[in-house]
């Protein structure tokens, strides 16, 4: 393929930039750090492609700046909430994400969050690496017990249903919800369909594994809570506004609910008040799909998503496809 397009590339992404510079004059922004507004409507200008991040707010200014002749923008992640998707359609940009590849890597997170809050993982380290460890003791770091648990999966997807495969080896009941039943789930997870309420009210564990959209922001909120076993511990490495994090920090100070492990933020990278002084809650810098090996192969798929509208064919993981169906 000729050199003939230009890709401009927010960050240094793993997989991402061999593969184009292959094809393509590509730019890349260096620097370890989130471009400003400002930065990136001057770096997109005049480029035939985009590579984005979930860090970058792609809006219509961003569109507009980019000119034309850019018709994709690449999102180097499963979820796409960071892109005007419906500005992107109405200017016929193609939007594509990288799915898949995570699924491992993401639900694998959500298992060691899970096992980090019940077993109070962080604590005994810390506790330990402070000189405070005098020996055995009966009552030490008491937990929860794992095996045989009620496990509440919101959301039947990719990832849901990968997070409750792995649920087989510790014996657990599975308990879904999600906006519509998925029998292939519930037979690949051996889970039970409930109401919203009842996963809440009857789970010891409660995973969430949800887009972020309109109706799901703030799912999760002190009603929520309330329902929840005192016992219960939440996992979230979907997307951090699913939960009040206002809400959640007065459930875990109030001993609402056992414990939370999280991945995601409502304001990401700023932490709700109050939450990082908690004991009960295990606090990720957004690692879930953070493996050599997964990262690798978001880059590559992302980039080949580009490489294909280059060709002239639809992306593989092309979001808004009623831009394609709808060109002239």
């Amino acid at each position: 393929m000729e050199k003939k397009h230009s890709v401009f590339i927010t960050r240094v992404v793993p997989g991402a930039i061999d593969l184009l510079e292959r094809y393509c004059d590509i730019e890349v922004n260096t620097e370890d750090r989130v471009l400003s507004k400002e930065e990136l409507i001057e770096r997109v200008k005049g480029k035939n492609a985009v590579l984005c991040l979930l860090t970058d707010s792609i809006d219509d200014d961003v569109f507009e700046a980019a000119g034309p002749q850019c018709k994709i923008f690449a999102n180097y992640a499963v979820g796409y909430n960071n892109i005007d998707v419906v500005s992107a359609t109405k200017r016929k940009i193609i939007i594509t994400n990288t799915p898949g590849v995570l699924n491992d890597a993401t639900a694998d997170l959500a298992w060691a969050l899970l096992f980090s809050v019940a077993r109070r993982i962080v604590e005994a380290d810390r506790f330990t690496r402070q000189g405070r460890f005098k020996g055995w003791a009966p009552e030490l770091f008491l937990g929860l017990d794992i095996t045989g648990r009620t496990l509440g999966i919101i959301g039947a997807g990719r990832i849901g249903t990968n997070f409750g495969k792995k649920a087989a080896g510790f014996s657990m009941k599975i308990l879904y919800y999600d906006i519509k039943r998925n029998i292939e789930f519930e037979k690949e997870c051996c889970a039970q369909y409930v109401e919203f309420d009842e996963l809440l009210k009857y789970s010891d564990f409660i995973s969430i594994h949800i887009p972020l959209l309109p109706e799901t922001r703030h799912l999760i909120g002190l009603r929520e809570f309330s329902l929840m076993k005192k016992t219960a511990v939440l996992i979230n490495t979907s997307r951090g506004p699913i939960v009040d994090e206002k809400s959640l920090v007065k459930a875990l100070r109030d001993k609402m609910i056992w414990g939370a492990g999280l991945d995601v933020y409502e304001n990401e990278p700023d932490i709700e008040q109050g939450l990082k002084e908690l004991d009960n809650v295990v606090i990720l810098p957004h690692i879930a799909s953070a493996t050599t090996d997964t990262r690798t192969k978001m880059g590559i798929m992302a980039a080949e998503n580009i490489l294909a509208f280059f060709r002239g064919e639809i992306p593989p993981n092309i979001v808004n496809p009623e831009v394609f169906s709808n060109k002239k």
